[in-house]
């Protein structure tokens, strides 16, 4: 496999791996590496006609004080609430870390079924807490208290949003009986693109640009719907917004 070099790089770190902290820190420090550059762009692009022209919604720009507390709600929402759940799966269900790494082929299969199955599950859980007045005021409002997103708004939530994503994309790998490898490997893409969608720009080279076909939707899509709440509930891909005329 071209392949085993990486997974034996990673499981050099076997100990770390197995313990019920390497799911916190590799979430937690994924999500904060790949919101940097946007925050970066954020202070840059006030500064830069060039890079102006790429924001989304022009006229705003997250302010510090806007970004703190998105940083503070998540290191505490991993502390608080995400370790106790990677501690009891750690209890439950030690991890087992296979010699031979997958092929790339496989790889990139599972992933992408990865992400179309939570691209489901979370269009359908989205839509649920739109229709009902309740749950989108009791869980979800929070997640919309900015109607012009950037990149440190992807996980300003409610817990019971969090964790309900969090589920949705640990299950997918689980039911697939993806090697460890794919798993790291779709959960770094998975917050990734959640992180783009809401960086709050269309740069040339994200990722809606380069699926042909619209069938991707990307931060356009996604920043629309913290603008106008009513559409495109689908996180990623557009094909079920267009079939529920959302």
């Amino acid at each position: 496999s071209c392949l085993q070099s990486l997974w034996d790089l990673v499981t050099a770190k076997e100990p770390f791996l197995k313990s019920p902290f390497f799911p916190v820190v590799f979430s937690f420090t994924a999500y904060m590496a790949f919101c940097l550059p946007y925050v970066a762009l954020d202070f840059l692009s006030t500064r830069l006609p060039t890079l102006r022209k790429y924001k989304i919604q022009p006229q705003n720009y997250p302010t510090l004080g806007m970004m703190v507390p998105c940083i503070i709600q998540s290191a505490y929402h991993h502390a608080v609430f995400i370790f106790p759940v990677t501690f009891l799966h750690w209890y439950w269900r030690p991890v087992h870390l296979p010699v031979v790494a997958p092929e790339l082929p496989e790889v990139l299969l599972e992933v992408a079924v990865c992400l179309f199955l939570f691209d489901l599950q979370y269009f359908l859980w989205h839509l649920l807490h739109h229709k009902v007045p309740w749950l989108y005021k009791t869980f979800h409002k929070v997640h919309h208290k900015h109607v012009s997103t950037f990149a440190l708004t992807t996980q300003y939530s409610s817990v019971w949003e969090l964790l309900w994503l969090g589920f949705f994309a640990a299950v997918n790998p689980v039911l697939l009986g993806c090697h460890p490898l794919t798993e790291m490997i779709f959960f770094l893409v998975n917050i990734w693109l959640s992180v783009e969608d809401h960086s709050g720009y269309d740069l040339p080279w994200s990722t809606h640009r380069l699926v042909p076909f619209g069938l991707y939707g990307g931060a356009p899509h996604h920043d629309l719907h913290h603008l106008k709440f009513k559409s495109n509930y689908a996180p990623y891909f557009t094909h079920w917004d267009r079939l529920f005329g959302t």
